[in-house]
This record gives C-alpha cells, sequence and structure tokens, in this order.
C-alpha cells in the first residue's frame, strides 16, 4: 500500500509537471491580419519580437490611411486594423472600434539646412509665403490617399482660419492653400513612399512636409547629400496617435497580448528606437532627437465636406490663377485711402503669408476714375515680379473726372477669363454705365466679383451687383484695407 500510494505521488508530480511545461512555456500561436498603413512597414523588427513574446502575428496588409479609412468604413475582412489615425473612418460616422494608442509622431516640415535658418520658429504663414514666392520647394504625399499628405493640407487651412477651432465648412469656403501648393515639387503615393520620392529628387527640393519619423529615418539612412532639419510651425501640428483597432471581436484575447505588449515599456522603447516615432508612456525617456516640444496639436476637421473642400484645392494647385483688381483712383481716394491700398498691395506681394501673390498667378490692375486710366498685367515668375507688383501703384496718380464704378467692372469683365474681379472703390457710381445697365449687359457674368467698400460707397449697390455674380461685400469702413483683402484672397 505504501509502494502505491508512492508511486501514485510520483504520478502527479510528473502530470503537474507536464502541464506547467505546457502553460509556462512558449504562448499559444495565432496570426491576426491587420489593414494597416503603409508606413508601418517599418515596424518589421518589432513585430518580429512582437511574435516571439506573444505567440501573436500580425500580417500587415498596407494601405494609404485615408483609403483604409474609406474601405474601413464600408467593411473589411481583415481582424485588425493599425493606421496612423482613426479620423477618417470618423468622418464616415462609422462606429469606432475598441482602439489602443500606440506612439506619436507629429507632421513637421524637414527642411535642408541651407534654407531652415529661415524657418525656424516659422509658422505655416511663413511657409505658404515662401512657397508662394518660388523660395521654397517641397515633396509631400498625395492627400486623396495618405494621412500625412492630408494632414498638410488641414495643418495649412487649419492656421490660415485662425479660429483656434476645428475647420468647419465656412472656415475653407477661400482657397488658402494655393500659395502654400505653389511650392509643391512631387506628391508621392503614400508616406512611405515619400521617402523613396525624396531620395531620388532631393537635389530638385528644399523640404519635405512629412511625419517627423520620416524626416528622422531619412537623416539615418546615409542616402542623403545633405541632412534635413526639423521644423514644427508654431501655430500648430496635425498629430499621429496610431491606434490599434479590434475588427473582430472573438479575436479579442490576441488583439489585448498584442495591444498590452506594445504598450510595454520595453515595446514602446523599441519601437521609438527602430522606428523614430514617440512612444505614448510618459515614463519612457525620449532619445535627444524626439525630445523638442511639438507646440500645439490642431483641432482635426469634424466633416467630409471639408475634407473635400481641400482635396478639390489640392487638385486645382498648379493651375494658372489669375485675378483683376478693379482699383478707384478717383480724387476722393487722396490721403490715407491710397495709401491703404499702395500699402496692402506691397505687403501681399512681399510677406502676404497664406495671401501673398504667387509664382504662376497673373495679376491685372484696372485703375479707374471717370474712364480707365490704366490697365496692367504681371504674371508673376519670381521675386522681381513680386517686387514689381509691390511698387506698381506706389506713384499712380488719381483724376478727379467722375467714379465710373460699373464701365470700369465692365472692362474687367472682358479680361477676367477664368479669373476673379475683386472691385475696390470708396465713392457712388457718378459716370458711365448705370448698376442697371451693367447687370442687363451680363446676365451670365464670366466671373464673380468681390468687392471692398470704404468711405461713401454705396452699400446696397455693391451688394445687389456683387451677389447677381456670385460674390459678396467686404466692408472695409471698421478695419484695414488689407485686412478686407485677406478675407477675400482665394476666393473663387
Amino acid at each position: 500500500m505504501r509502494l502505491t500510494a508512492v508511486l501514485l505521488s510520483v504520478a502527479v508530480l510528473l502530470s503537474v509537471a507536464v502541464l506547467g511545461g505546457c502553460t509556462s512555456g512558449t504562448p499559444e500561436s495565432t496570426t491576426l491580419t491587420v489593414l494597416a498603413s503603409s508606413e508601418l512597414a517599418d515596424l518589421a523588427p518589432v513585430l518580429a519580437d512582437l511574435r516571439r513574446d506573444t505567440g501573436v502575428e500580425l500580417e500587415l496588409d498596407y494601405r494609404g490611411t485615408v483609403r483604409a479609412g474609406e474601405e474601413l468604413a464600408v467593411g473589411v475582412d481583415h481582424d485588425l486594423a493599425w493606421l496612423a489615425t482613426n479620423r477618417y473612418l470618423q468622418l464616415k460616422n462609422a462606429d469606432l472600434p475598441l482602439s489602443t494608442t500606440t506612439m506619436l509622431s507629429p507632421l513637421v516640415l524637414g527642411v535642408k539646412a541651407g534654407k531652415a535658418g529661415v524657418l525656424h520658429g516659422a509658422s505655416w504663414a511663413d511657409v505658404a509665403g515662401r512657397a508662394a514666392a518660388g523660395e521654397l520647394r517641397f515633396g509631400m504625399a498625395d492627400p486623396r490617399v495618405s494621412g500625412s499628405g492630408m494632414a498638410a493640407l488641414i495643418g495649412v487651412a487649419t492656421a490660415a482660419a485662425g479660429t483656434g477651432a476645428a475647420l468647419r465648412p465656412e472656415d475653407v469656403t477661400c482657397d488658402k492653400l494655393q500659395g502654400f501648393l505653389t511650392g509643391r515639387v512631387f506628391g508621392a503615393a503614400g508616406a512611405a513612399e515619400v521617402v523613396d520620392e525624396y531620395v531620388k529628387r532631393q537635389d530638385e527640393v528644399d523640404a519635405v512636409v512629412a511625419y517627423e519619423s520620416t524626416v528622422l529615418s531619412l537623416n539615418a539612412s546615409g542616402q542623403l547629400r545633405e541632412p534635413l532639419e526639423v521644423v514644427y510651425p508654431r501655430d500648430g501640428i496635425v498629430l499621429s496617435d496610431y491606434p490599434l483597432m479590434l475588427l473582430e471581436p472573438d479575436k479579442r484575447a490576441a488583439y489585448d497580448r498584442v495591444a498590452q505588449w506594445l504598450r510595454s515599456p520595453s515595446a514602446q522603447r523599441a519601437i521609438m528606437e527602430r522606428t523614430w516615432r514617440r512612444p505614448v508612456d510618459p515614463q519612457v525617456e525620449r532619445t535627444e532627437k524626439l525630445r523638442e516640444p511639438i507646440g500645439t496639436a490642431l483641432y482635426f476637421p469634424g466633416t467630409q465636406e471639408v475634407v473635400d473642400i481641400l482635396l478639390a484645392a489640392y487638385d486645382r494647385a498648379g493651375a494658372p490663377g489669375r485675378v483683376v483688381f478693379v482699383l478707384d483712383h478717383s480724387t476722393s481716394m487722396a490721403g490715407g485711402r491710397i495709401a491703404g491700398l499702395r500699402e496692402a498691395f506691397a505687403t501681399l506681394s512681399r510677406a502676404g503669408g497664406f495671401d501673398r501673390f504667387r509664382v504662376g498667378e497673373t495679376v491685372v490692375l484696372v485703375r479707374f476714375a471717370g474712364t480707365v486710366m490704366e490697365e496692367r498685367s504681371v504674371v508673376v515668375q519670381g521675386v522681381a515680379d513680386l517686387e514689381a507688383l509691390a511698387g506698381a501703384l506706389a506713384s499712380a496718380g488719381l483724376a478727379d473726372d467722375g467714379t465710373a464704378i460699373w464701365s470700369a467692372l465692365d472692362h474687367a469683365y472682358r479680361i477676367v477669363g477664368d479669373g476673379t474681379v475683386v472691385l475696390m472703390t470708396d465713392g457712388e457710381n457718378n459716370a458711365g454705365m448705370s448698376a442697371d445697365e451693367f447687370l442687363a449687359a451680363w446676365p451670365d457674368p464670366p466671373a464673380r466679383t468681390y468687392a471692398i467698400r470704404f468711405g461713401e460707397a454705396d452699400p446696397v449697390e455693391l451688394d445687389r451687383v456683387a451677389r447677381a455674380t456670385g460674390g459678396r461685400v467686404v466692408d472695409a469702413g471698421a478695419g484695414s484695407l488689407l485686412e478686407a483683402l485677406r478675407e477675400i484672397r482665394g476666393c473663387r
């Protein structure tokens, strides 16, 4: 009996040992399919460690972030999604799945040292102004596909709106992106493709608009003839937080193992050191190159309509813009009014930020009093043309033969083509065509008219004509003429 008891005890111990070996050794293996942003291809070494430690293998199926968000909204067969952001999915009014933020990277500019000096501490407006003048040429990802490309448009447009809030449709009715987009040399298919395209065309461009991780990876690649300095626009950045999302609820256990591992200090350090993305865990000490404060994170738009408007602006980039300014030079403009007009044109030519006259744009100046006094066109091809515009009105004289507002506008419509007309006047029409005659002559206006009213100009008549053409009136009486011009700059 004693021998039997001993043998039974040994058998039990062996059974426990065998079971313990099964449960405390290699974790149960499983494979999860993942719809992933294309730039996450650089995580391959990290994912090998994940598989070793958790037994979970992630099979990543790459897309641009914007495109992936669209696919998620209609449904996919993947177990998980791992994108730069889930905001594009939110725009589709889809229910957000369980998500875990895994890492961070802000959208920045990587600028060659020779250009970076003038951009340190710069705003998006400074960047747009230099691009408009032909002084900054850059590459970026295509915003129709890539999250980083769309983040660039959102960053510029949000800063231009100046509201400090998420963009609304009314904030982007006037196109403030064209100056910035004048500097675009290439639009790569995605965030990952930006790297290859920049390396190939680095002698053609001064900068790249991309995630911070992309810029730092480029510098570490050994493929650049001139390193890039990271510029964080002071008026805000768009931050990507790379959420890991659970799409198939029955994969929850494996998802939890992956999410817990990715948020562990060792994995956060590995992600940071191998991909240059910032850790989510504030307790993980950042490497020297990731200690720079990123500043204010900009809000993401709340509606698809805003994104669609921004994409339409992107598609227009490179098209030769044309604007005809119809400028009152009657004697009532003497003194502060003509001085304000000259100052406004000098500013938009030299330092207009988002609203600066840009390379490729044709600016036509029509000066009038009782009749059209002068028509002058400047096709902006560089700094010399911008300087010519800055001084175009500096010595322009005034005339005392009346104010023919509608005859001057009639002249502008004959030369505007597919452009826009901006009318600026401080008086009432007392020569040439009447407003009724003008509207009868142009029942189907070829362009919208945006009127800037100051002084004694008739607000009712200006508004009637502007609205008939699809434009509107801006009253400069309470503020500066420059601010009034800025308000309608880019309106189409």
